[in-house]
């Protein structure tokens, strides 16, 4: 079958929201891969705000050169309320009119998307494809989001090295990570440090439980513990205050926040956003609009605004949540076996 393309002539490219790691190499795909094709490229500088501002200029290959390493995002980005309002977004439609421009790429989370719908809705002849740049992996139609990748490994690595002054001073660390109400973040950073106890929003977690794990672990001799927090259900404090409740521990809470956004990004993320960015382009080519794309089961895909926004509730790996859960007790169950010959009385099954 045949694929059906369209004459573009122009695109702009924006970031928008919070930045995160991965963004740059995202926009120089698109740029590098529009020049490929013989379409001009246009970045608008703090996102949709820019477009309002008519921040907008016309970018070379030479623009993105040196970007693929750098965090952040060279176009800068920032919230912008007011795009919710119609005679708001009339205006920036015109900026992007009056130069020509036929398709605009957005890089960002759900309310970037949110905004990339309106335009597309509003005027028909500018072309929208969204990419999903946001450490929180929260946005549906992809497994994974530019950024999380690199979030996850800054979390790790400020973890192991909080372990170290935790075990020196026989404390409990209730670490909280970022992610809004999605738990990713905190799941597979959790399982990655070997995390006593994870406290996701998509769990119900009895914090009670979560004292009674961390005390027997301190009657087996354990100097230390480690909780992670995403900061959807709780803050770290509070976790600290309700643990207290329970146990008397020595606990320190520790707030990761916006390090979690920086940083030169991994190798998944340049790669990742290198084919998200590419393929944003061909799409657009294609005729295609009022789409995110992702990658699913590593193949690349693309995902109705409507369908996206459809889907409520993210699915949830809770499958590497009890895998998680599991390891954790393990050591609880290795306790128990140990002291099982002096509580219990054996049964005949007789």
């Amino acid at each position: 079958m045949l694929e059906r393309y369209v004459v573009m002539k122009k695109i702009a490219v924006l970031t928008s929201g919070g930045d995160s790691p991965g963004m740059n190499a995202a926009v120089r795909a698109v740029v590098r891969t529009a020049i490929y094709n013989n379409i001009e490229v246009y970045g608008v500088y703090q996102g949709y705000q820019g477009l309002l501002d008519d921040a907008i200029h016309k970018l070379e290959l030479g623009s993105v050169g040196d970007t693929i390493q750098r965090g952040g995002t060279f176009l800068f980005s920032a919230r912008c309320p007011q795009f919710k309002e119609e005679d708001v977004r009339k205006k920036a439609i015109e900026n992007l009119r009056k130069r020509g421009i036929e398709g605009l790429v957005v890089i960002g989370g759900d309310g970037s998307y949110r905004g990339a719908q309106r335009i597309s809705e509003e005027c028909k002849e500018i072309q929208t494809i969204g990419i999903p740049g946001t450490i929180d992996n929260d946005i549906n139609g992809t497994d994974f989001t530019i950024g999380f990748d690199t979030a996850l490994n800054t979390i790790i690595e400020s973890v192991d090295k909080i372990r170290d002054t935790a075990s020196s001073h026989a404390r409990t660390f209730i670490v909280e990570v970022m992610g809004r109400d999605c738990g990713d973040l905190a799941l597979w950073a959790g399982l990655s440090v070997g995390a006593e106890t994870i406290v996701l929003p998509e769990v119900n977690t009895d914090i009670k439980d979560v004292a009674e794990k961390i005390e027997q672990g301190i009657k087996r001799g354990k100097k230390h513990s480690i909780v992670m927090v995403a900061e959807g259900c709780m803050s770290g404090q509070e976790c600290a205050d309700e643990l207290t409740k329970y146990i008397n521990i020595d606990t320190r809470v520790s707030v990761l926040g916006h390090i979690q956004r920086g940083g030169s990004p991994s190798g998944a993320d340049r790669v990742l956003a290198s084919r998200l960015g590419g393929y944003a382009v061909e799409l657009l080519k294609q005729g295609e609009t009022a789409k995110g794309v992702g990658i699913r089961n590593n193949q690349l895909t693309s995902t109705p605004f409507d369908e996206i926004f459809a889907e409520n509730d993210r699915k949830f790996n809770s499958q590497m949540y009890f895998q998680g859960l599991a390891l954790s007790l393990l050591k609880y169950i290795y306790f128990l076996e140990l002291i099982s010959p002096f509580m219990f009385t054996p049964i005949s099954l007789e």
